[in-house]
């Protein structure tokens, strides 16, 4: 049966940085509300918000102090009633970040359970002694340090897999979870269409607490066995599942980072009432090098990108979820960096490779989720100083890379310039005005120096821009006679160990669609097996193709209709 999700592009809104509306700095939901024929002009379908809950913001909104409430900065409850008004009138679906992992240590429940140890909010959290005047166990935070803080107040300690100000709630407490289904009927009950469930594949740990193996390079080490995609994370999700999403049509994606391929089919089958899709991090992996410097955390390492790996890794998602369950296509997210500085060239072929990549990744079978700015092929930001910065969790990199003795200040600085998440959290480039049409003072992080240069006031005078690209290649999928093809056809790969060269079809019913692209700036020469009928979408003005051999340029990108 067809589900209104299956044609969705969903736009990724990062409140804070998409439009400030009141002159203070910080997106808001009314600025939101101003950019509504925007978002129409583009041709999206669904927008995802993160977080807009109240909030002490050490983690920017993922530290959540009052789950029912709007965080005062982005407005009133009434704004956002106006918000999801105004989205529906204009044919837009929304979709919420649902935090059910942690809270902050500024909510009520924490605060309590803090007090003392037969408090009866205690159990909501996880608690232990310590362990031979250490930490419980030498478990990292995905922040970097212990996953451990010690609250004096009782002399244990709590276990937070974020910030040490977001402590993680104990999913085996059933009025717990009681609690966070009522937090999902009020949002559902507002109008909301669907959840995006943030780190929902931790929600169970082992409350044995080991101690996790460690070849003795660094203190602390990722233990993803024993709080990541365990069984009983299954059982809570389909619980959710019965008592917020069954009888609706409220849509569910779960952000499940280190979720295999089978981990994957249990959470997406229809038949178990789990997630509708997931959302897996080893897509945004393929220019991580965990060997390159064992002295630092994998994410913050960086190489080439291998396509024949790329290429393998996709196919593994699109054979290995067809028909069995659902996927989710994106290259950007509030986590990673900007994609055409990693895997495009966002200098020499910023425009070229920007459209590539997104030819490559919606010509593919799921649904894309597109981050804010990237249909205009906004970039990584590189602030001069570390205080320009603001995610915490850069700080604690810092700090702990340069402890290593390993790593130098700028060799530091330089890993922060191309791996941050604040590369995707600079303010949105509405103009080339001084804070780039975004606020009228100065905004609450730094604008990037090139919104003089991209902007979508800029891109929309340019029948050649990114933004252009993005608007047809959104409305192929989403109103188009190829939507069909575009949406439930079968991905076959051609040519599996090019180097270069991405190609596959896509075919359903009676059409097939055929995707061919450069991944890389050298010229390539191809001999194509199939006939072109149709060219629908071309990052060039002109096509080199003689006697079945196509000449791609670099970063050459295009979508074909063909007969075999």
């Amino acid at each position: 049966m067809e589900k209104w999700w299956q044609k969705a592009v969903v736009y990724q809104i990062y409140p804070r940085s998409f439009q400030d509306s009141n002159g203070d700095g910080i997106g808001d939901l009314q600025g939101i509300i101003q950019r509504i024929d925007y978002l129409k002009y583009l041709g999206i379908n669904t927008v995802w918000l993160n977080p807009i809950y109240t909030s002490p913001n050490d983690d920017n909104g993922y530290d959540i102090s009052d789950f029912r409430g709007i965080m005062a900065e982005f407005g009133t409850m009434e704004d956002f009633d106006e918000l999801v008004t105004v989205l529906k009138a204009n044919g837009i679906r929304i979709v919420m970040d649902l935090v059910l992992n942690h809270t902050s240590d500024e909510h009520p429940w924490f605060i309590e359970a803090r007090k003392s140890k037969d408090n009866q909010y205690r159990d909501y959290y996880l608690w232990a002694q310590g362990y031979e005047g250490k930490e419980p166990t030498n478990w990292e935070s995905f922040f970097g340090g212990s996953l451990w803080e010690h609250d004096e107040m009782t002399d244990e300690y709590y276990l937070h897999l974020f910030s040490k100000k977001m402590p993680d709630l104990n999913w085996k407490n059933e009025k717990l979870r009681q609690e966070m289904y009522a937090i999902a009927h009020f949002w559902s009950e507002k109008g909301v269409d669907g959840f995006r469930i943030d780190a929902v594949v931790h929600i169970d740990k082992d409350t044995t607490y080991p101690q996790a193996a460690n070849d003795g390079g660094r203190p602390y080490v990722m233990a993803d066995q024993y709080y990541a995609n365990r069984e009983c994370v299954h059982d809570y999700c389909q619980e959710f599942h019965q008592h917020v999403l069954a009888g609706t049509d409220i849509m569910t994606v779960g952000e499940a980072a280190s979720a295999s391929i089978e981990e994957a089919l249990r959470y997406t089958a229809p038949s178990r009432q789990e997630f509708d899709m997931i959302i897996t991090f080893e897509s945004t992996s393929f220019d991580i090098d965990p060997m390159l410097n064992p002295s630092v955390p994998p994410k913050w390492t960086q190489k080439k990108p291998d396509l024949l790996e790329i290429k393998a890794s996709w196919m593994k998602w699109q054979d290995g979820l067809y028909g069995k369950g659902w996927n989710t296509l994106y290259w950007n997210n509030h986590d990673m960096p900007r994609v055409v500085s990693r895997y495009g060239n966002d200098v020499e072929y910023h425009k070229e490779s920007a459209k590539m990549l997104a030819t490559v990744l919606y010509g593919l079978w799921g649904t894309p989720y597109l981050l804010q700015g990237e249909e205009i092929g906004m970039t990584n930001v590189a602030f001069e100083t570390l205080a320009e910065y603001r995610d915490v969790e850069i700080q604690t990199f810092y700090r702990e890379a340069l402890a290593t003795g390993s790593v130098s200040h700028e060799e530091a600085m330089a890993m922060i310039h191309s791996r941050s998440r604040d590369n995707a959290r600079t303010p949105m480039q509405w103009d080339d005005t001084i804070f780039s049409g975004f606020s009228d003072v100065k905004p609450w992080i730094g604008v990037n120096k090139n919104h003089a240069q991209i902007n979508v006031a800029t891109s929309m005078s340019d029948d050649n821009s990114i933004l252009a690209y993005y608007k047809k290649l959104i409305e192929l999928r989403t109103t188009s006679v190829y939507s069909d093809v575009l949406t439930y056809g079968k991905t076959t790969l051609l040519l599996p160990e090019h180097e270069s060269v991405f190609m596959y079809t896509r075919t359903w019913k009676n059409q097939i669609l055929a995707v061919v692209v450069n991944f890389f700036e050298t010229e390539e020469q191809i001999q194509l097996p199939f006939t072109i009928d149709t060219c629908l979408l071309h990052n060039y003005h002109t096509l080199d193709y003689v006697d079945s051999i196509l000449t791609l340029r670099p970063y050459e990108a295009c979508w074909f209709i063909v007969s075999e």
